[in-house]
């Protein structure tokens, strides 16, 4: 493993208005045999508290290249990290940064067994990135580990949390469930294959239709945009994104926010000029909401999701609704 890293500290706001200071460290750098390039990860931590969860974040794929990476979603690490997780973010093959160098790797383009694989190797050496950060040594709980996906990484979530695929170059099935994870979040996530895969873009990601959401049955919470239409996968509407809470057994919850698109409301990057909703207020608003529900998930008994719940359906301008199975 290698260490060279870069440290930055920046401050995310809790609704008090109060900030919070946060630490992050890049690139945290994992040799993994086989493997086209070195794993890199982000780590993102507040800077005090001990027993702290993690979020495994796993990054979409879009038009930008450093979005799809490690250095994405820090509208989203940040405000995770400053309610008290720890962040860890890889970049996947699928990143736009790395694309020069894996373009004829066995996987290629879409490399869905590596994404998957990636979150293995990093709870594999959770210890090692622990050890990697400064002042993060000894604070994270290992035993409550959480994993969020965006688009393309939603994907990926409900693999490792569950969903089993068939192989479009085998016909095999195939699970990948990681025992580790207690509970996910899937934001935007990709939904059924079948008739309604009829989309301009379904024939160049077969993969992606070829999820069987009926075995997920890792505690998840599905966020999904009202206005996000995915038709260049498919003519469903925007409840194609609600199937991996509609198709999977219990439990389940299912966040829908009001008038968010894809980037729901910009968590891939601040002032990502491909955000078509940008709104910092409902990116807090998903921040808050996705905190509490993991961390009741992983604090049994906790009311943070319940909480947060109440005042999403009181509050004078709701951000979503929400409903659980």
């Amino acid at each position: 493993m290698s260490t060279s890293t870069s440290t930055s500290t920046s401050t995310a706001t809790e609704p008090s208005g109060a900030p919070v200071p946060v630490l992050s460290v890049s690139p945290v750098v994992l040799s993994v045999p086989g493997r086209p390039v070195d794993l890199q990860v982000r780590v993102s931590a507040p800077l005090t508290g001990t027993g702290l969860p993690v979020i495994l974040l796993s990054h979409g794929h879009g038009p930008s290249n450093n979005l799809s990476s490690l250095n994405g979603y820090a509208p989203l690490a940040n405000l995770w990290a400053a309610r008290g997780f720890v962040v860890v973010q890889p970049t996947h093959l699928t990143s736009r940064t790395l694309t020069a160098l894996v373009a004829d790797a066995p996987g290629a383009p879409d490399f869905w067994r590596s994404r998957a694989e990636d979150m293995t190797h990093v709870l594999d050496r959770l210890e090692v990135i622990e050890n990697a950060v400064p002042q993060l040594a000894g604070r994270i709980d290992p035993t409550k580990v959480a994993l969020a996906g965006h688009s393309l990484g939603g994907f990926t979530a409900a693999l490792l949390l569950g969903a089993g695929l068939t192989d479009p170059d085998t016909g095999s099935l195939v699970h990948l469930r990681e025992p580790r994870i207690k509970a996910g979040v899937l934001l935007a996530p990709p939904g059924r294959g079948g008739d309604v895969f009829n989309g301009p873009m379904a024939a160049h990601w077969p993969v992606i239709g070829a999820v069987d959401f009926s075995t997920m049955t890792a505690p998840t919470l599905v966020v999904t945009g009202e206005k996000d239409d995915p038709r260049h996968f498919t003519d469903m509407g925007p409840d194609w994104h609600a199937d991996p809470y509609t198709l999977a057994p219990g439990p389940k919850t299912l966040l829908t926010l009001f008038d968010a698109e894809h980037g729901l409301g910009g968590i891939a990057g601040y002032d990502a000029a491909e955000t078509t909703d940008e709104d910092p207020e409902r990116v807090a608003a998903l921040a808050r909401l996705t905190a509490a529900y993991l961390r009741t998930r992983l604090h049994p008994g906790h009311n943070a999701w319940q909480t947060a719940y109440e005042a999403l359906a009181t509050g004078p301008a709701p951000a979503g609704r929400a409903e659980s199975k």
